[in-house]
């Protein structure tokens, strides 16, 4: 971004990002609070990254600032990052969101981070066979730690089998 065109980020990401609904964004915006530039070439609603950064739910580097931006433009790399940095700052609905994205995608981290989220319950309610899916696409994609993970869940399984069995 150049200095003369200023930073500007969607809706649906300032809501991810600052952890506050669309219906108030809306209502500041509507009040002259908040400024609302002309709609993105995709149709979303744009504000002004200098009005909202104040706003942002987490402590964000000056370098993090791109991130956001190429998150918001759709990078799924940046979306895993993302979701990573609000995992971390214990922000867990805005790291299941942009995980999310990133797994819709196919990314494979993002995939075993949100696989991890629903098997812990971290931002959605907790959903083993959810949680479980979205590790095994990570797997199946070729992601070193959710292919251990589901080796060592394989294996647990069998051991129970074989209990159960007599064996």
């Amino acid at each position: 971004m150049t200095d003369t065109q200023p930073t500007r980020l969607s809706l649906d990401t300032v809501c991810a990002i600052t952890e506050t609904s669309k219906s108030t964004w809306r209502r500041r915006i509507a009040k002259g609070e908040f400024t609302r530039l002309a709609d993105d070439a995709r149709g979303r609603a744009m504000l002004l990254w200098s009005e909202v950064a104040p706003h942002i739910c987490v402590r964000l580097a000056p370098e993090d600032k791109q991130m956001v931006v190429l998150a918001d433009a759709g990078h799924a790399e940046a979306q895993d990052d993302l979701g990573q940095l609000f995992l971390m700052s214990e922000k867990y609905p805005a790291a299941v969101y942009w995980f999310g994205l990133a797994a819709q995608q196919n990314h494979p981290d993002a995939m075993q981070w949100l696989g991890h989220c629903h098997l812990n319950g971290k931002g959605v309610a907790a959903d083993e066979n959810l949680g479980l899916m979205w590790v095994a696409k990570a797997a199946a994609l070729g992601h070193v730690i959710a292919q251990r993970l589901m080796k060592a869940l394989i294996g647990a399984r069998a051991g129970c089998s074989a209990a159960v069995n007599g064996r």
